[in-house]
């Protein structure tokens, strides 16, 4: 139908909203809630903990995808910074139900661990492609053949993945987590191995049973201390517990006799990339590790003598 308000013509065609500056500022608008509604509505699906697997993960991340992108070649060219955040939010909530991750972890940091590119980039490929191929008719040479249009789609792919790889050597958030992955960023997008659980997603990101988490975001702890290991003066933090707590000193030496000394993340996630055994070798210790601190973090919340901030809020 078409709406007209004062100065201003609008049409409603294919499921566009069109308005005479063709800012698509309206269509936007009503694509965010929409978006956000189908991303909470399948995140409900999503528990951290069981729940679907990756593959059911991904096809539930691919359909909020789809929403997102179509006619992405019409409003590729309006995508304004007010139009770009209506796209990330929605692709944030549901990448960090695909990874399993806390709420509080960042868009730089879920989308890089679901592996999914920002949508406006892959607007911009979705754009250039259709371009392409109007060229294609332009000069008369017809639908290209299979192998053309396959070689194209790798192309365009690899455009995406360097355009995000350029994005995020200057992260606004996440910046432990990107500076782990984006090395191996092709890898880790196009790998066919290891899978991602709750207490794995916890390490990478360090939203989790980690005291520096705990006391600076959560609110539930009145310090960041660590409170396995010796040195209680030393902040608890996803570094601190995998590399050096030694309250987790039998759990890391079956780590380093699978993946080697250097437990910088960097390198952690680098050779988690390189074999399955490795993969399995690290998700084992944060199932071990993690699984550990949340129980003592259950205990200390229990407990009658902790402090009223320690105890778990309803909800």
């Amino acid at each position: 139908g078409v709406r007209v308000g004062v100065g201003v013509t609008g049409l409603r065609y294919l499921g566009l909203e069109l308005d005479g500056r063709w800012n698509f500022r309206a269509h936007f608008e009503k694509l965010g809630p929409r978006l956000m509604a189908t991303a909470g509505s399948l995140s409900r699906l999503l528990p951290n903990v069981g729940g679907p697997d990756q593959v059911a993960r991904r096809l539930y991340m691919g359909v909020v995808r789809s929403m997102a992108l179509y006619g992405a070649p019409v409003w590729c060219h309006a995508l304004t910074r007010q139009n770009v955040a209506a796209l990330r939010r929605p692709q944030r909530a549901i990448a960090v139900r695909a990874i399993r991750g806390y709420r509080t972890v960042s868009f730089e940091a879920a989308c890089l661990l679901a592996g999914a590119p920002p949508w406006d980039l892959e607007a911009e490929a979705l754009a250039a492609d259709y371009r392409w191929r109007s060229d294609l008719r332009s000069r008369g040479e017809g639908r290209p053949g299979e192998g053309v249009v396959r070689a194209r789609r790798l192309q365009s792919r690899r455009s995406v993945l360097e355009a995000w790889s350029r994005r995020l050597a200057d992260p606004s958030a996440g910046l432990r987590t990107v500076e782990a992955v984006r090395p191996v960023l092709a890898d880790w997008v196009g790998r066919d191995r290891g899978c991602l659980t709750f207490r794995l997603t916890q390490m990478l990101t360090g939203h989790g049973c980690f005291g520096r988490y705990l006391h600076k975001i959560a609110g539930r702890e009145p310090t960041a201390q660590c409170h396995h290991c010796a040195d209680r003066d030393e902040e608890d933090t996803a570094e601190h517990t995998l590399a050096r707590c030694s309250g987790f000193d039998e759990q890391r030496a079956a780590l380093v006799a699978v993946i080697g000394e250097d437990l910088s993340l960097p390198r952690v996630v680098a050779t988690m990339l390189g074999s399955d055994a490795s993969w399995k070798a690290m998700l084992d210790f944060c199932e071990s590790t993690i699984s550990q601190k949340e129980a003592a973090e259950r205990e200390r919340e229990s407990s009658s003598l902790s402090a009223p901030i320690r105890r778990r809020r309803a909800g």
